[in-house]
């Protein structure tokens, strides 16, 4: 099993995307360094950012240069290396064990990814799918499809996806908060929504009804279900992305004994924690958090383990388009954690234990994975 930084067992990246398989222009690697999808401002660039830094002590070394290199002199060598030997350096050095990979991105920057198989290939781990609810119900909406037909559709076309799946994942956050209605909607109202909505010439799928009856049918189906929470690109209202706002939603949830997976988090990590500490079908991670938060990662990763269960606590780094990304993830994961444990666990075998835990058993369980 490949071992990850600092020599931890190998890691189970339990949300992440793809990376491009071509070289990229110094704009458009730059751009995948920061979450917002708006041009720099003048004279600024997403280097000079938590992130920048770490990619510059991270993943410089691994490429053969010193820790911090210079921008140039890092893209200079990456050019040098070729797309698919920095990769394979890059993904390889990360140690990951497997990558549960959301298939609902397709490119990067304009750039095609990897094909999942291929992804695996290179970073030498095992790869499964998670489904993006919403992209599935989107390109089940042909124009072939009437109002008081699309949930029949949809429906098939999630249960066809998700047997090829280890779990689903759903970006409500950014369609329209997490502050939505808990209640299944029932068949009037959504086929009265899907008349709105076939109206409206579909497309972009942003209705709230239509959007809880994806969440509903995806709990039905019992594969652990992804929720975004927290920070992301401009196209979400932060304030609405807070997981508390889905109490009452985990609660209708609760009886079915579905997994639900909070993944990110920030700033709301600690509402995170408390929803996986008090319902027991709750998970959490900090994925995306920990790669863009800098030093910050072992505050972060010490405020959500105030109240989250070791048990309940799974590793991601939701990388997308550069594999400097996984590298990152893992390494300011491991970081993070092995200053915690020094402070909270001192006792080697306790303190493995709940690592291999975080790192990848509860992942193994969650999933099903072999």
């Amino acid at each position: 099993m490949p071992s990850g930084p600092a020599g931890r067992p190998g890691l189970v990246d339990q949300h992440c995307h793809s990376v491009v398989g071509s070289e990229l222009g110094a704009a458009a690697f730059a751009s995948l360094l920061t979450e917002s999808d708006r041009p720099p401002a003048a004279g600024a660039s997403p280097w000079d950012s938590a992130l920048g830094l770490a990619v510059r002590r991270w993943c410089a070394p691994v490429l053969g240069l010193p820790e911090f290199a210079p921008v140039e002199a890092y893209l200079e060598r990456r050019r040098e290396l070729g797309v698919a030997e920095a990769t394979r350096r890059l993904l390889r050095a990360a140690g990951l064990s497997a990558c549960l990979v959301d298939t609902g991105l397709t490119e990067a920057a304009g750039v095609p990814l990897l094909p999942v198989e291929e992804l695996g290939g290179v970073a030498h781990a095992d790869v499964h799918e998670i489904v993006r609810i919403e992209w599935i119900a989107e390109r089940a909406t042909t124009p072939d499809v009437a109002a008081h037909t699309w949930a029949e559709t949809v429906c098939a076309a999630l249960r066809r996806a998700a047997r090829h799946a280890v779990g689903l994942k759903s970006v409500v956050a950014y369609r329209c908060g997490l502050d939505l209605d808990p209640v299944r909607p029932s068949p009037a109202e959504v086929a009265n929504a899907a008349l709105e909505y076939l109206a409206a010439g579909a497309g972009r799928l942003e209705h709230p009804v239509l959007l809880r009856h994806l969440l509903w049918e995806a709990v039905d189906l019992g594969l652990p279900l992804q929720l975004h929470t927290g920070f992301g690109d401009p196209d979400l209202t932060l304030h609405r992305t807070d997981p508390s706002l889905l109490t009452e939603f985990v609660r209708a949830v609760e009886p079915f004994g579905t997994p639900l997976v909070l993944l990110h988090g920030w700033p709301y990590h600690r509402q995170a924690a408390w929803l996986a500490q008090a319902f027991p079908h709750v998970y959490c991670d900090l994925g995306l958090t920990l790669t863009h938060v800098g030093t910050g990662a072992r505050r972060v990763l010490a405020e959500t383990l105030e109240l989250v269960p070791f048990h309940k606590l799974l590793f991601s780094t939701d990388a997308y388009g550069l594999p400097e990304l996984y590298l990152v993830g893992a390494a300011a994961f491991a970081d993070a954690l092995d200053a915690w444990l020094a402070e909270a666990l001192p006792v080697p075998d306790e303190a493995a234990r709940v690592a291999a835990l975080i790192g990848g058993g509860n992942a193994r369980r969650l999933y099903k994975l072999a």
